[in-house]
């Protein structure tokens, strides 16, 4: 097995970090970092077990907006190299470059010209492209789509995706020979994503597990509808249905992330919002495509018996949220690594233990 902390000696992300970064290095707002101001505190921070912003609304904004490319945690980047798990001479496709980092670590450990990497921003695909030139690593940087893979250079003993994905993109199935290793975070939208691990199997279907928790920037064309919660309720006038609930809403922040799994694959098509103060927490669960589709919010308020739940459109989804999560503790929390997905041309399956024990 690679020992990645060893390769990423070898290859520090010093060398693939932007002079400005954003860490967040305690309350208040994102601390931006510049090497010309203070290289001894960029230093330290760059060397943190921390991710690092290195962009914002796709490069038309500094430090302030949607946070759309970074420099991930480096015991979160080896824990999906270790699950992506290549061997010698293995060729890989990477999709999301970024800065370039993990494709110099896969040039390191694979050798050159076995690393094929997807960005679709083209300002960082050629920032990314000339730093792993000055380094040393003979990566092929691919401006496009990451979710249409790089077809000419199929096929692929493994995909790594820096990105989440609500769906897993079916050209990476096709682009992988049987036996090949897909590793990417997956995110439907509600909660916190899973890191997932498929096996292809080459009759057309992908099937595997989830290894734990990933909670990464999406891929820029699967994208849900951006925005405040309050751009779904306003977006039109519709009749709001009011109740009471038992249940703590903050329960679905603060439960492991099988239950965001669980809730996701049982409520399709949700985001979720999240707001905390110290007067209480209020949860909205969001039509994941438009700000006219339903919503639905809970108010924890302290020391309540039950908390107010008000829902609009032609879905409840707070009382689809309940049933789901309800369903949950019927199995006994079950962790996150007792579910898996089968990916086939027309759907995507969550099971829980065993692919036939679909939920």
């Amino acid at each position: 097995m690679t020992d990645w902390r060893e390769v990423m000696a070898r290859v520090p992300r010093s060398l693939f970090t932007p002079p400005v970064v954003w860490a967040d290095l305690g309350p208040g707002p994102w601390a931006r970092i510049d090497r010309d101001n203070d290289p001894g505190e960029w230093d330290r921070v760059v060397a943190l077990d921390q991710p690092l912003i290195t962009q914002f609304n796709d490069g038309q904004t500094e430090g302030e907006g949607l946070a759309t490319s970074s420099l991930s945690m480096p015991t979160v980047v080896a824990e999906f190299l270790e699950q992506l798990a290549p061997l010698e001479h293995h060729r890989v496709l990477e999709i999301g470059t970024g800065s370039g980092w993990t494709a110099a670590l896969l040039s390191a450990r694979l050798g050159a010209g076995n690393i094929t990497t997807v960005e679709v921003d083209p300002a960082l695909a050629m920032t990314a492209a000339e730093r792993l030139k000055t380094a040393g690593y003979d990566c092929r940087v691919v401006v496009g789509d990451g979710a249409e893979g790089w077809p000419a250079g199929a096929s692929y003993d493994r995909v790594h995706a820096t990105c989440a994905v609500s769906r897993v993109p079916y050209a990476w199935i096709e682009q992988t020979r049987p036996g090949g290793v897909i590793v990417a975070p997956y995110a439907p939208g509600f909660g916190c994503g899973g890191l997932l691990r498929l096996d292809v199997v080459g009759d057309g279907t992908a099937v595997g597990r989830f290894a734990g928790s990933a909670d990464y920037m999406m891929l820029r064309s699967q994208r849900p509808a951006a925005g405040q919660a309050r751009d779904w309720r306003q977006a039109a006038d519709r009749q709001v249905r009011t109740r009471r609930t038992r249940i703590d809403p903050r329960a679905l922040r603060y439960e492991p992330v099988s239950l965001d799994v669980t809730v996701a694959a049982l409520v399709p098509g949700v985001v979720w919002r999240y707001y905390e103060d110290d007067e209480g927490a209020t949860v909205w669960a969001l039509d994941r495509e438009d700000h006219t589709g339903p919503w639905a919010s809970v108010d924890y308020e302290p020391g309540g018996e039950d908390f107010q739940v008000q829902q609009a459109g032609a879905r409840s989804l707070w009382d689809e949220i309940e049933d789901a999560y309800r369903q949950w503790l019927k199995w006994g929390r079950p962790d996150i690594t007792r579910f898996g997905m089968t990916v086939t041309p027309d759907a995507h399956m969550v099971w829980l233990d065993e692919p036939d024990h679909l939920i």
